[in-house]
């Protein structure tokens, strides 16, 4: 199953066996597996965060690993130590939770800043230092992080520079009636159904092939000068006191070419930028003082910017040359 829409519908198709009403965090995890990114995922708590992650990897055969972060959590308990057996009279290396393919980080804001940190060399090189001793993390590798955005007391915000390594940040919010009747039947006829009962269905080989596969999706000259106005819109924007980095503008011409290429296409189209502008951009901006206080979020001034850039033509308009038919029958 190297094609990458494939992928996707088996990934999907079967955490839905378990999930219900959250497409949009199974399409944005298989986006940021397929492009090496990391993922925030804040909602109230009883939304499935947490059963979103380990169902997903599931799904494709990952090790998954979580970390509740609390205040008294420290570096250690993340990446791992040296200990002592006496037995053997040395130090052996006890490796910590962020050896996984899928960490999730549970509540991460909680941790101190110092905790927080040792995330930073994982998610950014694929490698934990401990000891002075570099370790190679398994592959792949994405973190997967939670947060309340209700219960602000005992927890320390994160700094820009943490946030502009996670690739996406998605709100799971409270399911619709209709959804959560469902989840009431589901659960009711089957109340032992848990992520335990989710099958493999995608192996890593298979994984790396269709990444492989993402990065061949086309880019025409249009739809790159249409993200690169989106991205330096929020450089000039007089509601951001700092815009995205380049770091952003990458991420958004990754995220783009593995939406196009879920969805069958091996070029990408203005909408494929625009539907991932948001999730890609709005925890990475730091908005200017006025704009807080009149509590103008960041979704409402990426939308903003949206607005005020003209995408390229029609879809037909995007896409990569063909080389021109040899038929010369009438």
């Amino acid at each position: 199953m190297t094609d990458p829409a494939e992928l996707y519908q088996a990934v999907a198709d079967e955490t839905s066996r378990v999930l219900v009403a959250n497409d949009d965090a199974v399409e944005l995890l298989t986006i940021a597996l397929l492009t090496d990114g990391h993922v925030i995922l804040e909602g109230v708590p009883g939304v499935a965060k947490t059963t979103i992650a380990r169902l997903f990897a599931s799904a494709i055969d990952l090790e998954y690993n979580r970390i509740q972060m609390m205040p008294d959590v420290l570096p250690a308990d993340v990446t791992g130590t040296h200990v002592y057996r006496e037995s053997t009279g040395e130090f052996q290396l006890q490796r910590g939770p962020v050896f996984a393919n899928v960490v999730m980080v549970d509540e991460i804001n909680r941790a101190t800043p110092k905790t927080q940190s040792a995330l930073l060399e994982a998610m950014q090189e694929g490698q934990v230092t401990i000891e002075g001793d570099t370790h190679q993390l398994p592959t792949p590798f994405i973190v997967v992080a939670t947060q309340n955005p209700i219960e602000m007391e005992g927890t320390f915000e994160l700094p820009k520079a943490q946030r502009d390594r996670f690739q996406f940040k998605l709100d799971i919010d409270i399911p619709d009636r209709d959804d959560e009747r469902t989840i009431l039947d589901r659960f009711e006829r089957d109340p032992d159904l848990t992520a335990e009962d989710v099958e493999s269905v995608v192996s890593v080989e298979e994984l790396y092939e269709a990444a492989d596969a993402v990065r061949d999706v086309h880019v025409a000259e249009p739809v790159r000068e249409y993200l690169l106005d989106v991205v330096a819109g929020t450089r000039s924007n007089s509601q951001i006191a700092y815009g995205a980095s380049p770091r952003a503008t990458l991420a958004l011409l990754h995220v783009s070419k593995a939406r196009a290429a879920i969805r069958d296409r091996d070029y990408v189209i203005p909408d494929d930028v625009k539907a991932l502008a948001r999730p890609t951009l709005v925890h990475r901006l730091v908005l200017e003082a006025d704009t807080e206080l009149a509590d103008v979020s960041p979704e409402h001034v990426v939308d903003d910017v949206l607005d005020g850039v003209e995408p390229p033509g029609s879809e037909t308009e995007v896409e990569p040359a063909r080389p021109p038919s040899t038929d010369t029958t009438d």
